[in-house]
């Protein structure tokens, strides 16, 4: 990465910085909420960005601590990718980078550590519209996104026009796609290309006969009401994947400093802790620790 991209990439950051919140500001104080006039100087904060598809796990590790640990804050800056977050971290703009790849040789400054913490599986799912279609094989996932299916019912189902979501080559879920699914064969034009999976997820939603790959954990947590498809004949399920059955799911992973604060490590042995691991067990993630 150039120094110019660097830059541009670290400025957006400081610019979310300016937006960012803990991840309970959002709750209203009620009038017999008592706030201490010195508590929030006492508060150690500690400051985490991440690509779009890890920022939903660290926020559920970050809740669960903060909830024991009260002079502690934990911030999220704006989503960003994996990249971007690490140029930060090394620019001491963050404490903590989320991260769906191991340190690149190019990125490693010799200051900085990875570790994965748990593997999100990712699944194909349709907007709940869609009736009649459970199961999709090699085949046709790979026609729809080629643009040579495009119609429900040449799959079973109604007479409806495929609306394809899809992601950015360089984003972790279309590179699996490829990987497990359509090679390198060029995605149809009239796929619609969603920067963030938040914006796909919301997207497939609302949009009538959409199709869309994101995390399975995601949907655990929020119960989406989305149709999630079986891939040859295959459910996106964790006994699958550990059965080696299904095999789509990307790594998560933390990169910090390797003399972190203190209040940064705590927080670092809280999430590879056994209490860590249960809360992502919990919501649909495999930690990287039960599979090892």
């Amino acid at each position: 990465m150039t120094k110019i991209a660097n830059s541009i990439i670290i400025g957006s950051i400081l610019l979310g910085l300016c937006s960012c919140a803990s991840i309970n500001s959002s709750t209203p104080k009620t009038s017999n909420q008592v706030v201490s006039p010195t508590s929030s100087t006492n508060q150690k904060i500690i400051k985490i960005g991440g690509s779009s598809s890890t920022v939903t796990v660290l926020k559920l590790l970050a809740k669960a601590y903060q909830a024991q640990n009260k002079n502690v804050k934990i911030e999220f800056i704006s989503d960003n990718q994996s990249e971007g977050a690490i140029a930060a971290l090394k620019n001491d703009i963050i404490d903590i980078a989320g991260s769906s790849h191991k340190i690149k040789k190019a990125e490693d400054n010799g200051q900085i550590q990875y570790r994965e913490l748990a593997k999100d599986l990712l699944l194909i799912a349709t907007n709940n519209s869609v009736k009649g279609v459970t199961n999709l094989s090699n085949k046709q996932l790979k026609a729809i996104y080629q643009g040579r299916i495009t119609n429900w019912q040449e799959l079973g189902g109604s007479n409806a026009n495929i609306i394809v979501l899809d992601r950015p080559e360089d984003e972790s879920a279309k590179k699996l796609l490829r990987k497990y699914y359509l090679g390198e064969d060029k995605t149809t034009t009239k796929a619609v290309i969603l920067n963030k999976e938040g914006e796909l997820i919301e997207t497939l939603q609302i949009t009538p006969n959409s199709l869309g790959a994101f995390s399975l954990a995601t949907s655990v947590i929020n119960k989406l009401p989305i149709n999630r498809l079986n891939l040859n004949g295959v459910a996106p399920t964790v006994e699958n994947f550990t059965s080696d059955k299904y095999q789509m799911a990307r790594q998560i992973g933390i990169v910090w400093d390797k003399k972190p604060s203190a209040s940064t490590e705590n927080f670092i042995n809280f999430i590879f802790s056994k209490e860590g691991e249960n809360i992502l067990k919990n919501n649909g993630f495999i930690p990287t620790s039960s599979i090892q």
